[in-house]
This record gives structure tokens, C-alpha cells and sequence, in this order.
């Protein structure tokens, strides 16, 4: 297995400066994902090794704060489970990104205590996962979000909201699902040049619509926000 690296992040990690590992390949089809590369492309075309990731780690030991491992889902692959257990081992701050739907894995993860914060998307309502290319995954998502709401790890969730696959009844839909969590985001879509599907304006997401679903989800979710307007 290989993986990407960004050596130096201020950004993935909210308040740590950290480096962010990438992986390939996700069990999810997205059409608005901004980085299909990393969905459907090969882990050979990746820069760096399980070993080039651990030396790197060791030789920013003090430097820096944490670890972001991102994806695709990185939940897919074992030795993402394994640089993360590493990474805790060497003293840094684990942040993980995933879809939700390896809630197994992501219980291991947390007794282990070898993630320090999460960062789970909730793509749309609970009837519209079929979008994501991920029909059969609500009830795992559901559970990953009972995990991280019931458990002591920090976390958030977040969403990215289009213009096309979202309306104000989904996030009606989701604040039930996630009533009361600490933290939630309201991502409005951003064409990096390369999505997944479809034309980039079809996912555009205008300020009234923006402002319409952040007030909805806070009748649930009263710490929500809009990240990235």
C-alpha cells in the first residue's frame, strides 16, 4: 500500500499544526467528491510507502502536533489502522476523515484510543444515501454516529451541500439523526476542476438555500454552522 502525504497542514487539523495522509480508494461514489482521483485511483500511483510515512513521522517529532488520515475512506485498508496506532504511539495527535460506514472499525480505533478526533460527513438524509453510491450504509453510518456522540473522543460532522441533491427536508432529516452533536458543519460545494459526476454548476448551492438548511439543522443542532462560505 502506498499513500499521499502533505507535510505541513494549518488547516486539517483545527487548532494543531500537522501533516495529512491521504489514501486511495473509497467505497462510496459521490458525484460532487472533489478528489476522484483519490476514489478511483490506483495506490501504486501514490508517492509514499508505510515505512516512508513512519520515518517522516519520526523525523518531525516535536515539529509537529498531528497526524490527519484522509482518503478516500481510509477505513478501508489495514495499514491505515496501522499508521494511525503508530502515529498515537509516537506521541502526536491522531485526527481521522471518514464516511461512517465501518463503525467495527472505527469502535477498535476508539478503545484503543489511537484517534484523537474525528471528522465523519454526513452525506444527505438518511433515504438519499443511494446518491453516494452507498444505499446499503445508513444503519452503519448510523451507528459510527452513536459511537462518536456517546463516546469521549472529540469529533465533528459535516456536510456538503449542493444546490441539486439537497432540500430543506434533509437536513430536517439529519438534525434528527444527529440532535445535540458538538459540532456540525455546513459545507457548500466547491469545484476543484475535477469532481466525480455530473457538470460542477449542477452542485452549486446558492447563499438563500445556504442560509434556509443552516436554520433548519439548528432547530436540532444549535451549534451548527456554514465552513467555507
Amino acid at each position: 500500500m502506498r499513500f499521499g502525504l502533505h507535510k505541513l497542514t494549518l488547516l486539517d487539523y483545527p487548532g494543531l499544526v500537522a501533516c495529512t495522509v491521504f489514501t486511495c480508494g473509497c467505497n462510496f461514489r459521490c458525484p460532487f467528491c472533489h478528489n476522484p482521483v483519490l476514489v478511483t485511483g490506483k495506490m501504486d500511483d501514490l508517492e509514499y510507502t508505510f515505512a516512508d510515512i513512519l520515518e517522516f513521522l519520526e523525523s518531525r517529532s516535536g515539529r509537529l502536533d498531528g497526524v490527519c488520515v484522509t482518503g478516500g475512506e481510509p477505513l478501508m485498508h489495514e495499514q491505515s489502522i496501522l499508521l494511525m496506532q503508530a502515529a498515537k504511539a509516537m506521541g502526536y495527535r491522531v485526527k481521522l476523515d471518514t464516511n461512517g460506514s465501518f463503525p467495527q472499525l472505527l469502535l477498535q480505533l476508539l478503545q484503543e484510543q489511537a484517534v484523537d478526533y474525528v471528522a465523519m460527513d454526513i452525506k444527505n438524509s438518511p433515504s438519499k444515501y443511494a446518491v453516494t453510491g452507498g444505499s446499503d450504509c445508513w444503519e452503519k453510518v448510523r451507528q459510527s454516529v452513536k459511537l462518536l456522540m456517546d463516546g469521549n473522543v472529540d469529533y465533528e460532522f459535516r456536510t456538503t451541500v449542493t444546490g441539486n441533491l439537497h432540500e430543506v427536508a434533509d437536513f430536517s432529516a439529519i438534525g434528527r439523526e444527529i440532535a445535540g452533536a458538538k459540532r456540525y458543519f455546513l459545507q457548500p460545494f466547491k469545484d476543484s476542476g475535477a469532481i466525480l459526476g455530473g457538470s460542477a454548476k449542477e452542485f452549486e448551492v446558492a447563499d438563500g438555500q445556504l442560509s434556509g438548511f443552516l436554520s433548519e439543522v439548528k432547530k436540532f443542532v444549535p451549534a451548527a454552522e456554514i465552513r467555507g462560505r
